[in-house]
């Protein structure tokens, strides 16, 4: 048997979708701050990246979701 992670059945229910063209740093991002509830800059600090590239990962990943027709989250 294959233990499976939780973000990995998330990943899975998403197949095909939009979620899965993001690039690993955009998804990070995304779930943190739009699924997750913190701020861009809260998640800055936490990961030590500047607010400038959060604020620039979750526009790109909100842009590419928009291009999609978006993800049901």
């Amino acid at each position: 048997m294959v233990a499976v992670t939780a973000q990995q059945v998330q990943l899975t229910a998403f197949e095909g979708s939009t979620l899965s063209d993001l690039t690993q740093a955009e998804r990070e991002v995304y779930e943190a701050v739009e699924r997750g509830g913190r701020g861009a800059r809260e998640y800055a600090r936490e990961t030590g990246r500047s607010p400038g590239t959060i604020s620039n990962l979750l526009r790109r990943a909100r842009e590419k979701l928009d291009e999609d027709g978006g993800a049901s989250v």
